[in-house]
């Protein structure tokens, strides 16, 4: 699925709520919600804070995917192609970062 599928998946599924899509302030919560929730996981996969017996396993994959759920419909919200914006990106790490690190050998 490429960014611009996920864009449209995210909208057909907000679209068909009354609510549609939060406001900028509450997406910038979820999305700390969210980033909180991976780090919480991470927190129990490879920190020191492991989980209670009583506790329901978690899935670092699933919080990622909800971060980008949340990312995807923020974007969508304000109306970014993040299709788009992920190209320039990649092309400033590759200009501004070419030299930066160790390229591997062979």
């Amino acid at each position: 699925m490429t960014i611009g599928e996920m864009q449209a998946a995210v909208d057909a599924w907000i679209g068909q709520f009354e609510e549609g899509y939060f406001s900028p302030e509450v997406m910038m919560l979820r999305l700390s919600e969210e980033v909180g929730e991976l780090a919480r996981e991470v927190n129990h996969v490879y920190g020191p804070k492991k989980k209670k017996a009583s506790e329901p396993h978690g899935s670092l994959a699933m919080e990622m995917a909800d971060i980008l759920f949340v990312l995807v419909s923020f974007a969508n919200s304000l109306d970014i192609d993040l299709e788009t914006e992920f190209q320039a990106v990649m092309a400033k790490f590759r200009d501004r970062d070419s030299d930066r690190w160790t390229p591997k050998q062979g």
